[in-house]
């Protein structure tokens, strides 16, 4: 019986509630001033209401006079309500509205590194097509460069980091396609690719060891060498290094003169 009528109770409260939001919808139309549309748009943005936040941040951007102080906001908070939505493309465009048409503004800054954010974020794995990326890391760097004292400058370059390597874990996967199928020649381009655009990344190293087993496959003893003592260099005391390469040579020692 208590079962029931507690089950009676939060039916007629969910639905209580639902009235309550029905009775009162949120209209950006609806609000006497403009200063007052951005101020509730701007709590529905805390309460993570993401749609009626766009619908009002998106009215603002419409309405504000080119020069009013509340308009570089507006864009970038419309930023955040689509980035609420999963809606990457629309968060770039938004927040890029901000340092294009209030360069001056403080919130050219974080809606710069936002709008690089953004476009990380369509870059959804290393396999996928990479300009989304390419973009989000030029827009990054951009980024660090213009604001170069940033508290954001840290998550810039560590996203900017994260990229690149995705970036070379692309060419060299595509390299490892050509080399299992013994098309040395295409495999080499790509690990090539890997060492001389990414040669901070993990899959640098990888790459070099690759570009020795693809050159041993076609007998270059000279590119063999020349890419191992790149390994030894980079890398020393590196155990998969030793396993591709042997022991590196001992260094050379002066003859005495006579």
């Amino acid at each position: 019986m208590f079962v029931n009528a507690l089950r009676r109770t939060l039916r007629l409260l969910a639905l209580t509630g639902l009235a309550a939001c029905h009775r009162h919808p949120f209209i950006p139309a609806s609000f006497p001033s403009k200063e007052a549309l951005f101020q509730a748009s701007l709590q529905q943005l805390k309460l993570h209401h993401w749609g009626n936040a766009e619908n009002g941040f998106e009215k603002l951007t419409t309405d504000l006079p080119a020069r009013d102080p509340l308009l570089p906001a507006a864009y970038y908070y419309l930023g955040e309500a689509h980035t609420g939505q999963k809606e990457y493309i629309l968060a770039a465009q938004a927040y890029s509205r901000v340092p294009e048409s209030f360069p001056e503004d403080t919130l050219a800054g974080p809606a710069t590194f936002e709008t690089g954010v953004s476009y990380a974020k369509l870059w959804r794995k290393p396999s996928l097509d990479p300009d989304y990326g390419q973009t989000a890391i030029s827009t990054l760097q951009s980024f660090i460069a213009a604001y170069p004292d940033s508290p954001l400058k840290p998550r810039a370059q560590k996203e900017i980091d994260r990229l690149t390597e995705w970036l070379a874990i692309k060419n060299y996967d595509t390299g490892m396609f050509y080399y299992r199928r013994k098309a040395y020649d295409p495999a080499i381009i790509y690990f090539n690719d890997v060492e001389r655009l990414y040669p901070t990344t993990q899959h640098a190293k990888l790459a070099l060891i690759q570009l020795v087993k693809s050159y041993k496959q076609i007998k270059y003893p000279e590119e063999i060498a020349q890419t191992c003592a790149t390994l030894y260099q980079k890398y020393p005391g590196d155990r998969d290094v030793k396993e591709t390469c042997g022991p590196p040579p001992a260094p050379a020692t002066a003859t005495p003169k006579p």
